[in-house]
């Protein structure tokens, strides 16, 4: 594929950002990118992969739903203050792994810019309207951009020191469960296109790689404000294949081809399997907890086959890209 279908759709992209990119396109078909979610400041996940396999994913992701501005504290039970709790401080490790040049990908469990109680990016917990956030002045508007902007001055640092994010906003915006999906395709496109023109013209966050996460092309917000596309996935348990499926699924959402990586999955792909036949994942990131701890969903033999696999790159042979 032409070296021109993968450079970023922000014009002032900083090189860490054409680098990420170019390494991910390159070892599309050949390899994957071993990567994993954290969701709190203990890291489990991370250190539970390295006493098995003795290696380090090359990408790893942090959750950022503890920096929502509108947690409602007044009104919540205690999962929520739990999963709150242990993902206060999370942005220190993205840091620590900022240092070890690792790639980061930051994933927003948003509470509702405006009213809501518990975990309030949860449709059934908010009243928040999306179709009205994207109207302009409106309070759901004004509330929303207020968070966008507080949530960008927390990513300016990384910008600043040139370290490239995998920015994977709004996932999973498709379904109904989260507010950004609950009104449909045009409100969540609205949100999309709001966000990346703010954080693009606004703040120049020019080290953001826009992941865009939703394989239903009604929902697509367009190839002009997307780099690379993903989609989310919880196959069976010890199901580990190409997810060949998934895949073809996916790329018909655009005319014109982009990176293509596994946003979430609970169950560990074959690295194998997706060089062998020939599919397009360049990545790929096990979701938190008991689908990365213990066996209920992938062996710890399989999971040390994959990091030891010709076809992944870990940690420790992911090369320095900024």
């Amino acid at each position: 594929m032409s070296d021109k279908l993968y450079v970023p759709q922000n014009k002032k992209a900083q090189q860490c950002v054409k680098n990420v990119m170019k390494y991910l396109s390159e070892i599309t078909y050949e390899k994957v990118v071993t990567g994993q979610h954290t969701q709190s400041m203990v890291q489990e996940e991370l250190h539970y992969i390295e006493e098995v396999t003795g290696k380090q994913p090359a990408l790893l992701g942090f959750e950022l739903l503890s920096y929502s501005p509108n947690i409602n504290y007044s009104d919540t039970d205690e999962e929520c203050m739990k999963e709150v709790e242990e993902n206060y401080g999370t942005l220190k490790r993205a840091w620590e792994w900022a240092d070890k040049k690792g790639l980061i990908t930051f994933t927003w469990h948003w509470f509702s810019p405006l009213g809501g109680r518990s975990k309030s990016f949860f449709t059934d917990n908010t009243d928040f309207d999306a179709s009205k956030a994207v109207i302009d002045g409106t309070p759901e508007n004004i509330a929303l951009i207020s968070d966008m902007d507080m949530m960008a001055g927390l990513l300016r640092p990384f910008c600043d020191k040139q370290i490239p994010i995998l920015w994977r906003p709004f996932h999973e915006g498709d379904g109904n469960w989260f507010w950004w999906g609950a009104k449909g395709a045009e409100p969540l496109k609205k949100l999309w296109r709001i966000m990346y023109e703010r954080y693009t013209n606004v703040h120049k966050l020019n080290n953001l790689i826009w992941v865009w996460n939703s394989p239903v092309p009604e929902c697509y917000p367009g190839d002009d404000v997307v780099d690379i596309i993903s989609r989310d996935m919880y196959p069976p348990a010890h199901g580990h294949t190409s997810q060949s499926e998934m895949y073809n699924g996916l790329i018909k959402i655009t005319s014109q081809p982009k990176i293509t990586l596994i946003g979430e999955t609970g169950t560990l792909p074959s690295a194998k399997a997706i060089v062998d036949e020939g599919i397009g994942w360049a990545s790929y990131m096990t979701w938190s907890h008991e689908f990365c701890i213990g066996e209920s969903y992938t062996t710890n033999a399989v999971l040390k086959e994959m990091y030891e696999s010709p076809y992944a790159v870990t940690k420790e042979n992911l090369p320095v890209l900024y």
